[in-house]
């Protein structure tokens, strides 16, 4: 096979909020994870896009959706069966990742209890 003709396409960190503060959780609600839109923006995350969720006060897992919260809200909510998993007062990290050929420079947000950001340079 010629190698100039191979293209790898690799699956990359492309976003990351961490320590993100959970302020609801609704088991009633179809599935999802609410998110402001200022962080949304600053975190590279479109409506709809895949997400994995991870909890740093239990250990859970799970990939859903994000959804928008209103700008400067705070307000990052989970939503549907993942509320059972994840409840309100834990603190996550929410990632996305971009298949690319090339290193990616993940846009690394860490945020504080108000899911304010307070660093956007986290390793």
């Amino acid at each position: 096979m010629n190698e100039a003709l191979l293209r790898v396409l690799r699956t990359c960190l492309k976003s990351k909020l961490h320590r993100a503060a959970i302020t609801d959780a609704n088991i009633a609600y179809e599935g999802s994870i609410t998110i402001p839109t200022d962080l949304m923006e600053k975190a590279d995350l479109w409506v709809g896009e895949k997400v994995l969720v991870t909890s740093i006060t239990n250990g859970a897992r799970l990939e859903t959706y994000v959804i928008p919260a209103p700008s400067g809200s705070g307000q990052i909510v989970v939503n549907g069966a993942a509320a059972h998993l994840i409840n309100t007062g834990h603190r996550v990290t929410i990632m996305a990742w971009g298949e690319s050929e090339n290193p990616i420079v993940p846009k690394r947000l860490l945020l504080n209890e108000r899911n304010e950001v307070v660093n956007d340079t986290v390793l």
